[in-house]
């Protein structure tokens, strides 16, 4: 938590949905970090330790992301980490997230209003 907000570290290589997700949490109160791939996102994990990450699947590499939150754990990274995909419905179907290390998953785009609410009730 910084200045009592809570942190939360998106990690996608998509600029444009970076500074979409941003003005989505921003305004509702949240302070984001961004990383454009996962071992920028590791180091912004390191350095701040977020509350909660977003993490895109298909980055500089097609499983980026749960490269990315198998590695946080190793970290002992207790965290939410959700996962962010355009595959994120077939992935509910196809997988389970918390096999992965996921709580969960959000389909691109990303219905704030669903975000918001489930970022509610992880966080206070």
């Amino acid at each position: 938590m910084v200045d009592e907000k809570h942190v939360i570290l998106i990690v996608d290589d998509d600029p444009d949905y970076l500074l979409g997700m941003r003005t989505i949490l921003e305004n509702a109160g949240y302070t984001v970090l961004e990383a454009a791939t996962s071992e920028e996102g590791l180091k912004a994990f390191q350095e701040h330790r977020p509350d909660l990450v977003l993490v895109d699947l298909m980055m500089e590499e097609i499983d980026a992301g749960t490269r990315f939150v198998r590695d946080i754990r190793a970290l002992g990274g207790d965290i939410p980490v959700y996962l962010h995909s355009s595959v994120g419905d077939t992935l509910n179907v196809s997988t389970d997230p918390l096999s992965l290390g996921f709580d969960g998953v959000f389909q691109k785009p990303v219905d704030s209003r669903r975000l918001l609410d489930i970022l509610k009730k992880k966080l206070g």
